[in-house]
């Protein structure tokens, strides 16, 4: 089975980003997996992108989920990167 790369991407005063992480967080437990945060406030090219979209969940580079995560969703699609 994969490790599908996990990243949820945030910025500052977001409120719906604790949200995300909480979702991101129990999912990824649950798979045993992963995952890691990155700040859109650092990266331009991010920022540029994403920036009506954060919070954003990217899997394997794919954006997969954004503003408030539906966990079933996501538990879904990691399981499907997982059996790749």
């Amino acid at each position: 089975m994969a490790n599908p790369d996990v990243v949820l991407l945030t910025k500052a005063d977001c409120h719906l980003c604790a949200a995300a992480r909480d979702a991101v967080g129990r999912v990824a437990a649950g798979l045993g997996l992963g995952w890691t945060e990155q700040s859109v406030d650092s990266d331009e090219a991010l920022r540029d992108r994403y920036a009506e979209e954060i919070p954003v969940v990217l899997v394997d580079g794919i954006q997969r989920d954004f503003w408030k995560i539906d966990e079933a969703r996501l538990e879904r699609v990691l399981r499907q990167a997982m059996a790749r």
